[in-house]
């Protein structure tokens, strides 16, 4: 046990270091981050008296973002070279066709079940635990579209499954910890299924959920050290950007050491390097 504690330090460790590196390289993603949350508000703001085909109209605009973001993430990874403004322009039309199809996949037995349950008295309920269960087993679907080939939403969601299943105790317990003052709050457990639930909705391929995760958590901590709501507002505004470009680079490069890897092998290579 001593071994496998040790092995998994080691691997936040190396994945931490990575984070580090890949952030002071990608300041343009950050600002980019920025201008696609105006964007996506202020596409949302006029597109929402639409009804349904504002609904469509603002879903090709999200998977515009998303796609885009995704994009800069997987060269923010590579490290080869900062990013620049010009990679903020190419990364346009990039997954766009990948976040549209798991978001379509996924969006029709999620309205057929809200349909169904509406005359249930457990409908609240039963809606609540597929997104549950669809947020914890869908959950590295971002990573998955821009680190594994795949040729179908399909195939998308077997490897998200298949990695949950896997390597769900390293994947989940730096999220655990992020939200562990939202969690201990009186409120926890309805904060932590509605934010399951938002994010559920539509895999983690909603911009907007992006960046749910990091206000969330920014928001129990700064509650947590005794700063009231009224203090909070200036504070998100600044740390938001950061901290949401922090959690998905820390998201793809520990996708990208535990993906093709078990926990047997992290802990023989961690007693090897050991004797070294």
């Amino acid at each position: 046990m001593s071994n496998l504690v040790s092995a998994t330090v080691h691997l936040y460790r190396q994945v931490f270091y990575a984070t580090g590196r890949s952030l002071a390289k990608s300041w343009v993603a950050m600002l980019a981050l920025i201008v696609f949350a105006v964007l996506f508000l202020g596409a949302a703001r006029i597109v929402g008296p639409l009804g349904m085909a504002g609904g469509f109209l603002l879903g090709i605009i999200n998977a515009l973002l998303v796609g885009a973001t995704l994009r800069l993430i997987e060269q923010s990874l590579s490290g080869a070279r900062p990013l620049r403004f010009a990679d903020v322009i190419e990364s346009f039309g990039h997954y766009f066709w990948d976040v549209i199809g798991v978001g379509f996949v996924l969006w029709l037995p999620t309205m057929l079940l809200e349909m169904g349950m509406q005359a249930n008295p457990y409908g609240q309920f039963l809606s609540s635990a597929f997104l549950l269960l669809v947020f914890i087993l869908l959950n590295p679907a971002p990573e998955v579209i821009y680190q594994v080939r795949h040729n179908s939403p399909l195939d998308v969601f077997k490897t998200s499954y298949e990695f949950v299943v896997e390597h769900w105790i390293e994947w989940f317990l730096p999220f655990a910890i992020l939200i562990l003052p939202v969690i201990l709050s009186p409120s926890g457990l309805q904060e932590f299924f509605s934010l399951s639930g938002l994010v559920g909705r539509g895999a983690g391929l909603n911009f907007f959920q992006m960046l749910m995760l990091p206000v969330t958590a920014i928001e129990g901590w700064l509650s947590y050290v005794g700063i009231d709501s009224g203090g909070q507002g200036i504070i998100l505004l600044l740390l938001t950007p950061p901290v949401a470009m922090a959690i998905l680079l820390f998201r793809g490069h520990l996708f990208a050491a535990l993906h093709g890897s078990s926990r047997r092998q992290r802990l023989f290579s961690r007693q090897f390097d050991a004797r070294q």
